[in-house]
């Protein structure tokens, strides 16, 4: 019986800037380690998300390990009374994401390897609500942040390596879902646009969920059918475009760095805590 003891590396994609700038930084400082990377699949991203996957197998230079749950989003759906996610109760992040990873680690962590998990937190960020280890042979690591690696940084690994960023973040500022209940009413707006069909099924989602009794909507306060009016949409717009004036007047223009990078939706309406899973 073979008792060696090894170590893991894995490293999670989420389809989001920080993670793939995480993944290309390991590839080139750490090429000595033999990373597993893992994205685990909703069965409801944006197909933007899943181009940029493939373009990121590429310069990996290996396959992304996709990690499907058993149960997708409309099982565990039914599972919890028909009442969407939201954030004061995130299940989906529970069962989509995080319950895959736990069981795709387990056999791993029962051979008493040690398993390293590399996270995607910035220099400039706050350690918020990530995947805290329960596990002593489960070890989370944040490279960009030991290596002062901030926003700005990320944004030059992908320039430099031609990756770019993801085309979904000309008009939303995360990855995750389509239906997103950390989306602001902006992105939902843009979502309606962009992609239509996905607007419509999370409208339906939240029809089903309000029908059953379910006391949150996907956008704070106001249904997706009242967000979709055209004069709501129009407010929308122009509370928007102030925000962002606002922001231009009061950013300071870096000497060093003349194209200034891009503002994060977020930056606009003050900083989600989203779900590091997902949108990282």
């Amino acid at each position: 019986m073979n008792m060696a003891r090894k170590e893991q590396h894995v490293l999670g994609l989420s389809g989001g800037r920080d993670s793939a700038a995480l993944a290309v930084y390991m590839r080139q400082n750490h090429p000595e380690l033999d990373i597993n990377y893992f994205f685990t699949d909703t069965g409801k991203e944006l197909p933007e998300v899943y181009e940029f996957l493939v373009k990121l197998e590429g310069f990996l230079g290996k396959p992304i390990v996709r990690l499907n749950p058993d149960r997708d989003f409309d099982f565990w759906l039914k599972q919890y009374n028909n009442f969407l996610p939201s954030p004061q109760a995130r299940w989906c992040t529970r069962q989509l994401k995080l319950r895959p990873f736990e069981q795709w680690i387990r056999p791993m962590l029962d051979d008493g390897d040690t398993v390293y998990s590399y996270v995607a937190i910035r220099s400039d960020e706050e350690y918020r609500e990530g995947y805290t280890s329960k596990h002593e042979n489960l070890i989370v690591r944040l490279p960009l942040k030991a290596a002062g690696i901030d926003k700005a940084g990320v944004l030059e690994i992908l320039e430099g390596t031609g990756l770019g960023l993801p085309q979904y973040y000309e008009w939303r500022s995360r990855s995750g879902c389509t239906f997103c209940f950390f989306q602001q009413k902006i992105e939902w707006v843009r979502l309606m646009e962009r992609h239509p069909d996905f607007f419509e099924e999370a409208k339906s989602y939240e029809k089903n969920a309000v029908d059953h009794g379910s006391p949150f909507t996907w956008s704070q306060g106001e249904s997706l059918d009242d967000l979709a009016r055209p004069e709501r949409v129009s407010q929308i717009r122009e509370d928007h475009q102030r925000r962002l004036e606002r922001m231009r007047k009061r950013a300071q223009v870096n000497p060093l760095r003349p194209d200034a990078e891009p503002i994060d939706i977020d930056d606009l309406y003050g900083q989600a805590k989203v779900c590091l899973a997902c949108h990282k």
